[in-house]
Formats: C-alpha cells, sequence, structure tokens
C-alpha cells in the first residue's frame, strides 16, 4: 500500500525533507563511529609507541656496554686492543649496510594505493552523474531547483498552460 493508505498524508517536499534528515544524521552517526575507532587505535598506537621507545632508550644503553665487552673479549683471544675496536666498528658498519639494503629493498615495494585510488575516483565520479534533473510534471510544468525553494514554489508552469495566482 503507498503511503496515503496507510495514514502518512505527508506531501512529497515533507518526505523529501525527512530523507534528508535521516541522511544527515546517518552521515554523522558514520564520522561519530570513525572517531572513536580512531581514538580507540591512537590509544593502542601511543602505548605501543611508548613501549618501542622504552625499548629503544634500554637498546641505546646497552650498545656501548655490548660494544666494549666484545672488543675485550677479543682482546683476551690475544689480539691488541686497537685491531679489537676496529673488529667491532667493522661488524657494526657490515651490520649497518645490511639492515640499510633491506630498508632500501623494503621502501622500493611500497607503491601508491592503487585500489583506494580507484574506488575514490568511482565514488567520485557517481556522486557528479547523482545530480538533481528537472523533471516534467502532469500538467507540462518544469519544476525549477532553486537555493531556499518550497517544493509549491519550485514549479514553473510552461508556455501553454495557464498561470494561477497563490493566496
Amino acid at each position: 500500500m503507498s503511503a496515503a493508505h496507510n495514514g502518512d498524508s505527508r506531501s512529497i517536499g515533507q518526505l523529501f525533507a525527512a530523507a534528508t534528515a535521516e541522511m544527515s544524521a546517518l552521515v554523522h552517526d558514520e564520522i561519530a563511529l570513525a572517531k572513536a575507532e580512531l581514538r580507540q587505535d591512537a590509544k593502542r598506537a601511543a602505548f605501543g609507541s611508548a613501549a618501542i621507545i622504552g625499548a629503544l632508550a634500554l637498546a641505546v644503553f646497552a650498545v656501548p656496554m655490548l660494544s666494549f665487552a666484545a672488543a675485550y673479549g677479543i682482546q683476551a683471544l690475544g689480539l691488541t686492543l686497537g685491531w679489537s675496536f676496529l673488529i667491532v666498528g667493522g661488524a657494526y658498519v657490515a651490520i649497518a649496510l645490511l639492515l640499510g639494503a633491506f630498508a632500501y629493498g623494503r621502501f622500493k615495494k611500497v607503491k601508491k594505493p592503487e585500489r583506494s585510488i580507484t574506488s575514490a575516483k568511482q565514488t567520485a565520479a557517481v556522486l557528479q552523474r547523482a545530480k538533481p534533473h528537472p523533471r516534467e510534471l502532469t500538467d507540462g510544468a518544469v519544476p525549477v531547483l532553486r537555493a531556499g525553494a518550497t517544493e509549491a514554489s519550485r514549479v514553473v508552469p510552461s508556455t501553454d498552460a495557464p498561470v494561477k495566482a497563490k493566496m
């Protein structure tokens, strides 16, 4: 049954206004949900970042200690202290070069988000085509879409339809 038979006597303008208000509320609710999810993820990321910073701080203090221990350990094997430190330093340079090459290879594989860009372009194309188009009414009038116009004031009579004055 149609809306008029169900006891709902709202006009098309009122139905359109209600649909617009509900769509606006839906968009606002979706934005609120996204904000809540991002807030929760931000808290997790903050705690994770704090743990990484703590681990890195401890590693920064541990590296010199382990370096000295390695150099003195190599000296205990019979090399002079200078050569021992040179070997430890060379090992760090070799490790740094290996990590740099690994990082370079990983960064080279990073590409722009093709699927997201394509999806955004498709959405924009659909939204551009979703503009309201004037339609002929039963009496031959064509609705004119202007900002602030009400449903009753949107109809411009055609040249062959008689003009009626509003009261």
